[in-house]
């Protein structure tokens, strides 16, 4: 196994970590990021490895939050279900509806049309400019908890979610302005744009092996399990962030480095373009 190849995956997956979680979009760092360290592997492989390494941030959400996200508990005579953990399961599966729809219908589409570096800047700019204007009109929030929310707030964050099927969004960039638009509070958002990232990613993850299948080398195998650390690693540090964050300062400097990097991927795009 080559060392720069080594270096090129652990790099990639600690950028992927936190921006996994941040509402900055993984797809257009990584974009970036591709475009100077060149992952020196197949087309098919790159994009297996892109969406693979997410398992490690995904482990990253059970780690962290495994008391709130298991559903049993220990009993006097054995184990006992968690009311307050079934429920919250049902908002999390029933907010996966929307985007579980969104990809069976759209995901050619995207595929052919939409991964393009125009279509990903585009997505941080539009996405950026959302986060000021819907801090700027925040109120109070009626939602504090994630506990709080009812079935309704689930589907339609999880409507907001189904727009991160566009390059560039950012799936919890587009569910914590879906949860802010809805009056939900800030650290609430968060949450729940974490726990409802397992399953999709888990999904999706599975998804692209079943179609890669099981065909990668040793050395790709092992090229996969160094990214998924890398990217747990940085997820852990990036979910207690983003957490402690939000409980001091709103959404708005992730809106205005949206902006930004919008605007440097534009740049890019347009003078390769000449």
């Amino acid at each position: 196994m080559q060392f720069s190849s080594v270096r090129k995956v652990l790099l990639l997956g600690i950028l992927e970590g936190p921006t996994e979680w941040l509402p900055v979009s993984s797809t257009g760092h990584l974009l970036l990021a591709d475009e100077w360290l060149r992952l020196d592997a197949s087309a098919g492989f790159k994009e297996l490895f892109f969406v693979v390494i997410q398992l490690g941030a995904i482990l990253a959400v059970v780690v962290r939050f495994w008391s709130r996200l298991l559903p049993v508990r220990k009993a006097e005579h054995g184990l006992s279900w968690k009311p307050e953990t079934l429920r919250l399961w049902g908002r999390v599966l029933l907010a996966c509806v929307p985007g579980g729809l969104a990809a069976l219908l759209l995901d050619g589409l995207v595929e052919r049309r939409l991964k393009s570096p125009i279509v990903i800047a585009l997505a941080l700019v539009v996405y950026g400019l959302a986060f000021l204007v819907v801090e700027r009109r925040r109120r109070k929030p009626r939602v504090c908890e994630v506990g709080q929310l009812g079935l309704s707030d689930a589907f339609q964050i999880g409507a907001f979610q189904a727009l991160s099927i566009v390059p560039g969004t950012s799936r919890s960039g587009a569910t914590i302005v879906g949860a802010l638009t809805l009056g939900v509070s800030r650290t609430a958002a968060a949450e729940f744009s974490f726990f409802l990232a397992v399953p999709v990613m888990l999904g999706m993850s599975g998804v692209k092996l079943l179609k890669f299948g099981l065909r990668f080398t040793a050395q790709e195998g092992m090229l996969l399990a160094l990214g998924m650390l890398a990217a747990f690693l940085t997820s852990m540090l990036a979910l207690g962030a983003l957490l402690r964050f939000v409980q001091k300062h709103d959404f708005r400097p992730f809106g205005w480095y949206r902006i930004a990097l919008g605007a440097v991927i534009l740049y890019k795009y347009l003078q390769l373009w000449k």
